[in-house]
């Protein structure tokens, strides 16, 4: 018998091969109770049918949370403000959701007055640090349960347990597909073989063999750092849809690359992420134009140390809210509009205004002399001091 019998477990529940045995096994092996909970950040799940399942295979009570509005509010647009971009690749969708996730996780064990949460999470991936710390973080009381890392279990024994106990197994997919607003994830399958190229067929968001011929332009106005008109579309939901449709279908946003995880390992990851990777350019262009060179220095390297805690499960660290804080200073002149043009696969920045803006063309332009050249002489001749005294020694 369990220490924990007749207790309640608090379960991330997806509706995926790994949760739906976790609800079986944690009652059969640890003997309680479990409480399924299902955030929605964008998956697009038939919520009710996921909640049937839930009670189908066991669970004794399931909610469902509608977390979208926070997720962008909060989570993506502070990612947007970072230019955040794991190995200068990755947006960073799956790791961004899951502390989000992990916090409506301690919400609702509070409520049910448990001590303990529980995920799916294997012993090779990211996601067991990013949900064991940020819940640890929040609720430093729980016990967290993992079944499939603590019992070291394979795929092909997940699904053996599943047919013995008559889980259904049928929408079990060849990859490992996770996906929220913000971008969606494939790996696992054929695609372990790097010289397997991956096939649009296991793509949803971006057209590759069909994308668009014509070109098409988009105008981006930020506020604060933060996208809040996207042609006429406003909702901050409706404006990541909008443009993962039109970017996709020019075939823009497909990362595929080798990444490092957390725990040391290489994999290849792909991502479909057409909305992420247009306002991140967006966004970095438009602070090229309002930001001095020393603030996009110092924001460059602060925007890897983001992206790194976030990915490696650290977004409650006290670093990553001292990053927050100089990313938010900065983000007060970033004001403007962008406007892209998507053709063939591609897309770039065609114009870029703002009232915050320190280009002046009265000074750069070669048709004026607002600009005292004869200044320049005497300024190269300090400038490269060191470099000419240090030729001269070496000779």
């Amino acid at each position: 018998m369990s220490l924990y019998m007749t207790e309640k477990v608090i379960l991330a529940f997806s509706g995926g091969l790994d949760t739906s045995i976790a609800i079986k096994w944690i009652e059969e092996k640890y003997d309680l109770s479990v409480v399924t909970v299902t955030v929605d950040v964008g998956q697009n799940d038939d919520y009710e049918s996921l909640e049937k399942r839930a009670y189908e295979i066991g669970s004794h009570k399931h909610y469902n949370v509608d977390a979208k509005n926070e997720f962008v509010n909060i989570y993506v647009n502070q990612a947007i403000k970072s230019n955040a971009m794991y190995q200068g690749k990755y947006p960073l969708a799956t790791a961004l959701a899951r502390p989000l996730i992990a916090s409506k996780l301690v919400e609702i064990a509070k409520k049910e007055n448990s001590k303990l949460i529980s995920h799916g999470c294997t012993g090779k991936g990211n996601d067991q640090a990013r949900f064991d710390i940020s819940i640890k973080s929040l609720y430093p009381e729980a016990k967290i349960i993992a079944p499939v890392r603590e019992w070291n279990l394979s795929r092909t024994q997940e699904i053996e347990y599943a047919k013995k106990h008559k889980i259904s197994t049928e929408s079990t997919s060849e990859y490992s597909i996770d996906l929220n607003l913000w971008g969606r994830s494939i790996e696992g399958g054929k695609l372990e073989d790097l010289t397997f190229e991956a096939p649009e067929s296991i793509l949803s968001w971006i057209k590759l063999s069909n994308k668009e011929t014509t070109s098409k332009y988009m105008e981006i106005e930020f506020q604060n750092g933060i996208p809040v008109k996207v042609d006429l579309e406003t909702d901050s939901i409706k404006i990541l849809d909008y443009i993962n449709n039109i970017a996709g279908s020019y075939g823009v946003g497909l990362v595929d690359h080798i990444e490092d995880r957390l725990v040391g390992l290489k994999s290849r990851e792909i991502y479909e992420a057409p909305a992420a990777i247009t306002l991140i350019e967006s966004h970095k262009d438009l602070e090229k134009l309002v930001l001095t060179r020393n603030e996009l220095e110092i924001k460059s390297f602060l925007e890897q140390k983001w992206a790194w805690l976030v990915y490696n499960g650290l977004f409650y660290d006290p670093s990553l809210e001292s990053i927050n804080k100089f990313v938010d200073s900065t983000q007060k002149r970033v004001n403007g509009k962008i406007k892209v043009k998507f053709y063939n696969g591609n897309f770039r920045v065609v114009e870029r205004s703002s009232d915050n803006s320190i280009y002046d063309k009265n000074i750069v332009s070669f048709d004026t002399d607002a600009f005292d050249q004869r200044q320049a002489e005497g300024f190269t001749s300090i400038w490269g001091m060191q470099s000419k005294i240090n030729e001269g020694d070496s000779q």
